[in-house]
């Protein structure tokens, strides 16, 4: 299953994704970064779609 992570390097911390979040599982750091709290993602990937930096970036968990 795929996971959702933030790419700090790219992210301006403007809220977009936070906003969009119906689960409440992305916050603004005190770095102004977006973070994806895994516990609470569904997965979903409208954040990715809505972030205007492209700064959300999905990736595929390894299989054990």
């Amino acid at each position: 299953m795929a996971y959702y992570k933030v790419n700090k390097d790219i992210c301006i911390g403007c809220g977009a994704c936070m906003d969009s979040c119906s689960e409440e599982a992305i916050s603004i750091t005190e770095e102004d970064v977006a973070f994806i709290d895994p516990e609470k993602c569904a997965r979903c990937g409208i954040c990715a779609s809505l972030c205007p930096q492209e700064a959300i970036e999905e990736h595929e968990e390894e299989e054990e």
